[in-house]
């Protein structure tokens, strides 16, 4: 079994640390949910990083390879910022020189291609052959895809008012888009006629499988995976949309009004002759 690589500890105690040290700069502790969702990011980051999963993908497992890729992307990286508060994130965001860079790198348009190009590039045959599966480098792309998935969703779960959120319609819009460059990245893997990738051509694979079931394994927890991942996200945004309209329009109360009564004057008797 493969050890921890260097470059895991060191991204563990980075968030660890900031975590704690906003904690006793500012003397607030988060709230339950918040500890619970940033222990669980870590968790899934070290389940990814670590153990039987990293192993494989060095064993050269291509739909493992695109498994982890897709927990760094879409299940670390929403967990970071939904465990990060309010007033933690702008002591580590806000008056330090990171602000201004960081305030362009996560607009939504820089945001998305950033992610877009990156995603693109690194399953590029020639290019992922030379820098994804050889041990060196192999670690500080898992690391670039963790940055760009933080990049890609803080326009929707930013901590900071500072820094606000896109609007509910304009987050639909954006997941819709992410799709292109997803499907653009698998459809081409899942359906190619030959293994794409000469790394896994000369690798026996650890489950047995064939180099091209594999291909199209990987291709279709790109393509699928990713799918229904964003559709839930999709009707959770929707939802979160439809609690806000009704709180904001309350519905009107169409309990009948209470039954009038007419008001009579007494009779009176024959008026005297």
């Amino acid at each position: 079994m493969t050890g921890v690589e260097p470059s895991v500890i060191v991204l563990a105690g980075v968030l660890i640390g900031l975590y704690v040290l906003a904690i006793i700069k500012t003397g607030k502790r988060p709230d339950s949910r918040r500890i619970a969702a940033f222990t669980l990011a870590l968790v899934v980051l070290g389940a990814a990083l670590t153990g039987p999963i990293d192993r494989y993908v060095l064993d050269g497992s291509f739909a493992l390879y695109i498994f982890q890729q897709m927990l760094l992307i879409f299940v670390v990286p929403p967990l970071l910022l939904l465990g990060i508060p309010q007033w933690m994130a702008r002591w580590i965001f806000v008056g330090r020189a990171i602000e201004r860079p960081w305030r362009i790198m996560t607009r939504p348009i820089v945001a998305f291609l950033t992610f877009a190009a990156t995603f693109t590039l690194i399953h590029f045959p020639l290019l992922c052959d030379i820098v994804c599966h050889t041990r060196l480098p192999y670690g500080d792309i898992r690391e670039v895809l963790l940055l760009v998935g933080i990049l890609l969703w803080w326009p929707m779960l930013s901590p900071l008012p500072e820094f606000p959120r896109l609007s509910y319609p304009l987050q639909i819009m954006y997941l819709f888009m992410l799709m292109i460059p997803m499907t653009a990245v698998a459809a081409p893997i899942t359906m190619a006629q030959s293994v794409l990738y000469v790394f896994y051509m000369t690798r026996e694979h650890p489950f047995g499988m064939t180099a091209m079931a594999d291909q199209v394994l990987g291709g279709l927890i790109m393509w699928i995976g990713q799918g229904i991942y964003l559709m839930c996200v999709f009707t959770a945004i929707f939802f979160q949309w439809s609690r806000k309209e009704d709180s904001e329009f309350p519905a009107i109360n169409f309990r009948r009004p209470p039954e009038l009564r007419v008001l009579r004057s007494p009779r009176r008797g024959p008026a005297p002759s």
